[in-house]
């Protein structure tokens, strides 16, 4: 963000990967929107796709969308940092590449996506010094507290599909009390913003953002940035849909 000191993102290099439930695929070339940039060529794209029950779908993946989504809370963490939900292990690396980021504590509550990032080797293609920050737990991102029982700063959430669900910041909200956490980001807050400023008739603007997150009583990372309220605007016209 534009008043904020920031560091290079990282984007690492992924392996083909498939479990029972879970697989990580590569495509060569992919032209993707950003989440508030213009379409850009990827090469080399990967994603997390998951197979239930008869049906497969993409989970998270490597496109513009996907990473300035979360590069916010990234960029803005500080800290001891937990992060819920590991996904493709970016958010994770990202963070704890941020220098204001103490240690990262990531929760994930399935064992098949922690073999698929940890086959791609995605934190040991960090600086030894932030691979070192890292520490992963097995756990139900709902209910996990700090196992030595100190509360962290930032909370990086992002455990849902897709991108806008109902009562997101009542979740987020019980997860900041069982963690202690005072900063937060979760992933597509910005979506869940613009949709409470629709129910109001109010456009996505700072005066909108503000009177949501008052209304929320979270600390969220992002709103006092002098440029949040324009992507997050641009991120709504794009990609705003009917919560599920």
């Amino acid at each position: 963000m534009s008043d904020t000191a920031t560091f290079p993102l990282f984007y690492p290099t992924y392996q083909p990967f498939m479990g029972e439930r879970w697989e990580m695929r590569l495509a060569a070339l992919v032209i993707c929107p950003g989440y508030w940039s213009g379409p850009r060529m990827v090469e080399n794209m990967a994603a997390l796709i998951r197979h239930d029950s008869g049906n497969t779908r993409a989970w998270m993946s490597m496109t513009p969308m996907e990473t300035e989504s979360q590069e916010i809370g990234c960029q803005l963490a500080s800290g001891r940092t937990v992060v819920m939900g590991m996904g493709m292990g970016w958010a994770v690396a990202n963070a704890a590449l941020n220098p204001a980021v103490t240690a990262v504590t990531v929760v994930e509550f399935d064992p098949e996506v922690l073999a698929a990032v940890e086959q791609s080797g995605i934190f040991r293609q960090l600086p030894p010094e932030a691979a070192a920050k890292i520490t992963i737990h097995q756990g139900d991102a709902y209910t996990w507290t700090p196992v030595d029982g100190q509360p962290f700063d930032t909370l990086l959430a992002d455990i849902w599909l897709p991108l806008h669900g109902l009562h997101r910041e009542a979740q987020v909200r019980t997860m900041a009390a069982n963690t202690g956490a005072t900063r937060i980001y979760f992933w597509g807050q910005e979506m869940n913003m613009a949709w409470r400023l629709k129910e109001l008739g109010l456009p996505v603007d700072a005066a909108g953002i503000a009177r949501v997150v008052a209304e929320w009583g979270l600390p969220l990372l992002g709103p006092d940035q002098p440029d949040y309220a324009e992507r997050a605007a641009t991120a709504a016209e794009r990609w705003l849909r009917a919560p599920e």
